[in-house]
């Protein structure tokens, strides 16, 4: 686990940014925290770490958003929801186990229906600027990740 203090949106992009680096084809990213913690920005980041230079925005509304990079981006909002198997029945699960990397905010909705590793991302909004990042996971892949990440984090001190 890695816990951070990131006292900006700019910083927050460039955690995205690095996490984007270290990330290969089927990796899974799940990001929680309220409304405003900061999602979406870390999510514009890791898709320039992906290498894509289009603007991210939420798909809050479109569900799924795919980005070209050097690998594909499926950046997924699950806030409006109702029922969290809704999801799959849209084929979410193409996305999961695809070729890409997939971005999911609001996770923690339908965290228990992923099968396998992912990232988990908490963010915590402490005030306008600051937030609380969490970083973790069970697979040791990702360990890895969070390791890598804690040595090249020296930018948010």
């Amino acid at each position: 686990m890695l816990s951070l203090l990131v006292t900006s949106a700019e910083k927050m992009r460039q955690l995205g940014e690095l996490i984007g680096g270290l990330l290969k084809e089927g990796s899974i990213v799940c990001l929680a925290g309220d409304l405003g913690s900061g999602k979406t920005v870390l999510a514009g980041g890791i898709a320039k770490g992906l290498g894509i230079n289009e603007h991210v925005t939420s798909p809050t509304f479109t569900l799924i958003k795919e980005y070209t990079g050097r690998i594909p981006l499926y950046h997924v909002d699950v806030y409006r929801l109702y029922d969290p198997a809704e999801i799959f029945e849209l084929g979410l699960d193409e996305y999961l186990y695809g070729q890409g990397v997939t971005v999911i905010e609001w996770a923690d909705r339908i965290k228990e229906y992923i099968d396998g590793d992912y990232l988990d991302i908490m963010i915590e909004k402490l005030d306008d600027d600051k937030r609380g990042v969490i970083i973790s996971s069970e697979s040791s892949w990702y360990t890895d990740i969070i390791r890598e990440l804690d040595k090249k984090c020296t930018f948010l001190q």
